[in-house]
């Protein structure tokens, strides 16, 4: 590629420069025979007025052999010209063979006392002369050279300059040379660099591009290619992105099918037992009954859930945020649960925060949140155990001051390798006990749903057989404009 450009640039500095070696021919000859004309009428001038003063008189008695060897001397031929216009004698024809002179142009000019000039074709002779005429006693002399001379002294000179311009161009050539394998090289890079982006390497770049008009190409070459690969690099975050969710909607109607099927099996099984004649069963007949209502509850409960998540997540989910005081918040959601608490004889305490500490959130959020929270610590606390509602402020870097927010239970625990996925749907640490314990396997995805939709962060720390400590923050003032993330930021996997 490199070789091709260069072999161009080569050639057509080659045809420029034989188009100005021609036009400097042409120019030249053109000059040069114009000066050359006009040195010899100059000299033809001198001539005539220096034989104007040495002969005088005598010009018109002077004989034949004597004419020719004046023209010799004048190295012209010699014509003297009386004032009718007739020719009394010339060094190169006889006179009286000759026609009237008086019209020539330049014997017109000399009649009238001027030097006269003309180029033309000899009527006598067949060939082309420079004529000058100058006036001298009795009439005109005339002094003529045959332009033959001139043009062959014009094409040697002609000859001379282009040679020597030439001579004068081969540095030219050298430089040029030089400088179109530079430039050929640089290009040649440009092109295979547009070729490598042309083939999808968008990561490649030009190195060293400088800064002129093919620097400028480099580097806009480069900026292609950057911008090339972030849009590369999105599409392919995209693409995991979707691939994703395409995971999590496969993974939804699974376990959607598997946690329906459940229920509506256990429904529809029991149902007909009582159809088939358990419903005259005395003893039997309101436990059956007692575990379709059960069923019938856990589809409720699924349903609701699963509606609220989608609202959550399609960011549909009306929030009303406002301030409010934290502590009467979590003494409401805390009294809410203290009789299922109560059952299990386990102690529920509250560390008061600060009297004054407020924080901006959807009172039915903040509810929602807590009432995941506090019934997963009631149903993972052995009997006796006791669980801790705490509140207080903290200052986040990100977000400014926040209020910080959790429940530590003394129940079973969870290990350390199922923390991570802790907060996704339908994912249970324990499933027999969860299924029993009626849990639908949404409620910390609610419960991170809600706090991120809130503007802040939920996590947890555990130990097995010690007890989990859930915590979420709250900021404490307004954080304005829209806090929510991307839709599929917010979807848990």
């Amino acid at each position: 590629m490199t070789a091709k450009i260069f072999l161009k640039f080569i050639a057509a500095v080659m045809i420029i420069m034989v188009v100005a070696l021609t036009a400097i021919g042409f120019l030249s000859s053109r000059l040069a025979e114009r000066a050359y004309v006009g040195e010899l009428q100059t000299e033809l001038s001198q001539k005539i007025a220096l034989l104007r003063v040495m002969q005088r008189q005598k010009l018109i008695t002077l004989t034949p052999d004597t004419v020719r060897e004046l023209a010799q001397s004048a190295s012209a031929r010699t014509t003297f010209i009386a004032r009718d216009g007739g020719v009394v004698f010339d060094s190169d024809a006889a006179p009286a063979g000759m026609e009237n002179h008086a019209t020539r142009p330049e014997v017109r000019e000399a009649l009238q006392g001027r030097t006269g000039f003309s180029t033309r074709s000899s009527a006598s002779l067949g060939i082309r002369f420079l004529y000058v005429a100058g006036p001298v006693e009795g009439g005109v002399l005339r002094l003529a050279v045959p332009l033959a001379d001139v043009e062959a002294r014009v094409k040697e000179l002609r000859q001379s300059l282009v040679m020597y311009t030439a001579l004068a161009f081969l540095p030219g050539i050298l430089l040029a040379a030089l400088l179109a394998r530079h430039f050929s090289r640089r290009l040649g890079a440009a092109i295979h660099y547009a070729s490598t982006l042309a083939m999808g390497n968008f990561k490649a770049r030009l190195q060293n591009p400088g800064n002129d008009e093919l620097g400028i190409l480099g580097k806009q070459l480069n900026e292609t290619g950057e911008k090339l690969q972030k849009m590369f690099e999105e599409l392919e975050h995209e693409h995991v992105e979707l691939e994703k969710l395409e995971r999590i909607r496969k993974d939804f109607v699974i376990n959607v099918s598997h946690e329906l099927r459940t229920p509506l099996a256990s429904i529809q099984g029991y149902t007909e037992t009582l159809l088939d004649g358990a419903l005259e069963d005395r003893e039997n007949n309101v436990k059956f009954l007692n575990i379709i209502r059960q069923n019938a509850e856990r589809l409720a409960r699924l349903t609701a859930d699963l509606l609220i998540l989608g609202r959550l997540e399609l960011k549909t989910q009306k929030l009303q945020p406002a301030n409010y005081y934290v502590n009467p918040l979590l003494e409401d959601c805390i009294a809410t649960l203290r009789p299922m608490a109560d059952k299990k004889r386990i102690d529920v305490l509250f560390e008061i925060a600060p009297e004054a500490t407020e924080v901006f959130c959807d009172a039915e959020a903040m509810h929602q949140i807590m009432m995941n929270l506090l019934d997963n610590a009631i149903k993972y606390t052995p009997e006796d155990g006791h669980i801790v509602v705490f509140a207080h402020r903290v200052t986040d870097r990100a977000r400014g001051a926040m209020v910080e927010v959790g429940v530590r239970d003394t129940g079973i625990g969870i290990p350390a390798e199922e923390l991570p996925r802790l907060f996704e749907r339908f994912y249970r640490v324990d499933k027999a006990r969860s299924r029993a314990l009626g849990g639908t396997g949404l409620g910390l995805a609610i419960v991170k749903h809600l706090v991120r939709s809130l503007g802040g962060e939920v996590r947890v720390d555990s130990v097995t057989n010690q007890g989990s400590t859930f915590r979420f923050t709250l900021p404490v003032l307004d954080p304005g404009g829209d806090k929510d993330m991307d839709i599929q930021e917010q979807l848990t996997i």
